[in-house]
């Protein structure tokens, strides 16, 4: 029997990119994060649709990811732990509100975590 892929389990593009949106929506909203989204280099569209890639090109999606690497994106940044964790924060939030199962929120949890080396840095 073929495993249902993680994208699959989330249902594809459309509840993917709508729960994307609604992570960037809680972003701007945070105070420990804010700031960063408010005064970033890229539109929130353009973020949605590279974050969108990411995601399926990473949990078996059609979508090709194009961005930088973790690394590269987060290079100088000076991302700290605090901010980091209001991140994942905001992902939860964003996927208890679009039902996400418990499953899928504790495997992309794990990508996110996964990913904390990559970010913070100070």
């Amino acid at each position: 029997m073929t495993e249902t892929s993680l994208y699959q389990r989330l249902g594809g593009e459309e509840p993917v990119r709508a729960i994307v949106t609604d992570i960037v929506a809680l972003h701007h909203a945070n105070p420990v994060i804010s700031p960063r989204y408010d005064n970033a280099k890229k539109s929130d569209a353009e973020l949605i649709k590279l974050v969108v890639d990411l995601i399926g090109s990473g949990t078996g999606g059609p979508q090709e990811y194009t961005g930088m690497s973790m690394p590269e994106a987060h290079k100088a940044m000076n991302v700290n732990e605090a901010e980091f964790v209001a991140v994942v924060d905001d992902i939860l939030e964003a996927m208890v509100k679009h039902g996400v199962g418990e499953r899928e929120k504790a495997d992309i949890l794990a990508i996110a975590y996964g990913m904390k080396n990559d970010i913070v840095h100070l």
